[in-house]
């Protein structure tokens, strides 16, 4: 992602997390990141999400979103691209204060 799109990709995840899509997918919370080019997003569930994921991914909201970002973010590697489980990151560590 080019730092200085930052703004629009915001506003895109703005406008979508005011309306139904978070509650389909099961997010509670959202935090978007940029560093030296590449983009991270950091999505915080109650619930597993790939049950959500499946459902959203056949609604018109999440095409119109990814639609939208597709104009600002590129895939890290588009030779292995095929959806957004290609591009997760997986948690190697965690700690927590109890």
């Amino acid at each position: 992602m080019d730092p200085d799109s930052a703004e629009s990709v915001a506003g895109i995840f703005g406008e979508s997390d005011a309306g139904e899509l978070p509650a389909t997918v099961g997010v509670t919370a959202r935090s978007l990141f940029s560093y030296q080019g590449l983009y991270f997003h950091l999505i915080e569930a109650e619930r597993p999400l790939a049950e959500g994921l499946a459902k959203a991914r056949k609604s018109p909201l999440w095409t119109d979103i990814n639609t939208k970002l597709d104009a600002f973010i590129t895939p890290y590697d588009p030779q292995t691209w095929r959806g957004p489980a290609d591009a997760m990151a997986h948690r190697f560590y965690s700690w927590r204060a109890v």
